[in-house]
């Protein structure tokens, strides 16, 4: 294991963002919520079942040389480390126990925790003043909409306001960045679905902010202008970042959400 990727390095943690396509791990810099060194990235193993995801999590902390202590985030409800939902992994995750399975693939500590939420307390830790101040729902938009409800930075984990009923249909069937991919939709098209999900969390949350996260939150100067509600929205800080960023946040604390 070379000097550099020793886990002794205090104040660096390491971080894996379980997702429908890929798999991301990177040592993390808790000071500033930088990246040390490169992310790895791995396809997402297809079918995304137990056994293969847990090779690709113990692969990525191999290849990176790290030894101490991984957060892992699920596109799942995660209580009491049991996996209770599986929306775009294999089906067969639910009622997982993911100390058990991970066990038997790392020899390091380890936490399991839903993405969204690792997301949204890392853009907390990192991001912009509004996401720490008042009530604040924090969405990725991603292969699904993952959720962090937040009120002064602090998480009431494991909502899944992406599975909504919106007009009849699931708000993250409908405005997901997969489901812009999937029918091709031109950038207003997509952002007048978003706006129109944004209207419902609105209706019945009225919260401070929205902070919007996931890779497309980059683009947000391209599609924000078509929003058109009353509640603040600012894209994440930490763009894709924040998921492995509060993977390794967890792992650190040893935080069992």
């Amino acid at each position: 294991m070379t000097a550099q990727h020793s886990a002794h390095h205090s104040g660096h943690s390491f971080g894996i963002d379980v997702g429908g396509s890929g798999i991301k791990g990177a040592e993390v810099d808790l000071a500033t919520g930088e990246f040390v060194g490169d992310r790895l990235k791995i396809a997402t193993p297809q079918p995304a079942t137990p056994e293969a995801v847990a090779e690709v999590v113990a692969q990525i902390v191999a290849e990176k040389g790290w030894d101490g202590p991984v957060g892992i985030t699920m596109p799942s409800v995660v209580k009491d480390q049991v996996i209770l939902s599986a929306a775009n992994i294999d089906k067969s995750w639910i009622g997982v126990d993911a100390q058990e399975l991970f066990n038997q693939h790392l020899d390091v500590p380890f936490t399991v925790l839903n993405d969204a939420d690792a997301a949204g307390l890392a853009e907390v830790a990192y991001g912009d003043e509004i996401a720490r101040t008042g009530s604040v729902l924090f969405l990725t938009l991603g292969t699904g909409i993952g959720s962090a409800l937040l009120l002064n930075g602090q998480l009431f984990p494991n909502t899944e306001l992406g599975h909504l009923t919106v007009d009849k249909k699931e708000a993250e069937k409908q405005a997901s960045s997969a489901v812009k991919d999937r029918e091709e939709l031109k950038t207003k098209q997509w952002a007048k679905r978003v706006n129109r999900v944004l209207h419902e969390y609105e209706a019945l949350l009225n919260p401070s902010a929205f902070v919007i996260g996931g890779g497309i939150s980059r683009k947000f100067d391209k599609w924000g202008e078509y929003l058109d509600i009353d509640t603040s929205v600012v894209p994440a800080q930490l763009r894709n970042r924040a998921g492995i960023v509060g993977a390794a946040m967890a792992a650190k604390e040893g935080v069992r959400p």
